[in-house]
């Protein structure tokens, strides 16, 4: 399993009642995968997984799984805080027929680093599926550093990092760990057109649900070293990198899918998209739309 390119962290469309709006969950992955998207990430955190009971987890999963058809790879979240609940979680998830575990570091518990070592070890060990390493310190209280992803990157059921931490240096330390069997990919919108340009494989993008298309070809025009050409993309996207940052992720980016057909809104604790930031929305939902229409056109 080789990840790379363009890899979208789904949001969950819910109904006006709050349940799963099936309908607008189907056309979702269509329209990605029509858009180019290399990869499908079901119930991570954008995907509010917290909010979801185990029978709409099933079948966000085996509908992605069925829909995709092996065109792209499915990905879906099953870290928790205790490993042997990750361990569990990872087993139906291969049952279910995913392709890839996104293993979050385990929230809130702060492990150290020798037990994260030993946490992932265990997952790949028995969870059945390979692994694909989170690190995103600033919802999980614990920074997996790359010494200890130096010490995972070697097993053979781990077969990359989504690294959410925007720093020059960091990126540059987990490149360095890349093969043939180790991807590093962006966590990091804002961030992900410079890792690609230094040489990461790809990108787990939030904005991407926005504008799929667009980030497809940022992640074939950067993987190219087009820098030139990618930085232009890049600027265009800033706004829309922006406005998914203004409130927690995914209430900016959910609030565009809504305008864009996709879903009514959140679960508590999750709330709407505050008033002061609703004309934002509006004008980042018509930016969007342009910016995909130019990039689609470029791809037809």
């Amino acid at each position: 399993m080789r990840l790379s390119g363009s890899i979208t962290a789904l949001a969950t469309p819910f109904d006006a009642d709050g349940a799963l709006d099936r309908a607008a969950w189907k056309r979702l992955l269509e329209s990605q995968i029509d858009a180019g998207t290399q990869g499908l990430v079901v119930a991570g955190s954008t995907g509010e997984a917290a909010a979801l009971d185990d029978g709409e987890y099933e079948w966000l999963v085996t509908s992605a799984v069925a829909m995709a058809a092996g065109r792209v790879p499915v990905l879906a979240g099953t870290g928790m805080s205790a490993t042997a609940r990750t361990v569990a979680a990872t087993r139906r998830l291969a049952a279910m027929g995913a392709d890839v575990a996104l293993v979050v570091v385990p929230p809130y518990v702060r492990p150290t680093q020798a037990g994260l070592v030993a946490h992932y070890r265990a997952v790949a060990d028995e969870g059945g599926l390979p692994v694909l390493l989170y690190n995103v310190p600033g919802r999980t209280g614990v920074d997996m550093l790359p010494a200890t992803v130096a010490e995972l990157a070697t097993h053979p059921r781990i077969v990359g990092i989504k690294e959410a931490h925007d720093g020059v240096e960091r990126m540059q330390a987990l490149l360095a760990l890349q093969s043939e069997s180790f991807a590093v990919l962006s966590g990091d919108d804002p961030s992900a057109a410079r890792a690609m340009l230094a040489g990461a494989d790809g990108v787990i993008s939030v904005a991407s649900n926005i504008v799929p298309a667009a980030f497809r070809q940022l992640c074939d025009l950067a993987r190219a070293g087009r820098a030139d050409a990618a930085g232009a993309l890049d600027a265009r996207l800033k706004p829309v990198q922006a406005f998914c940052g203004v409130e927690s992720n995914p209430i900016p980016v959910k609030a565009v899918l809504a305008r864009q057909g996709y879903g009514h809104g959140l679960r508590l604790p999750l709330t709407t998209l505050a008033e002061a930031h609703r004309a934002e929305a509006d004008d980042v939902t018509r930016l969007a739309a342009d910016i995909e229409a130019s990039c689609r056109a470029r791809a037809a």
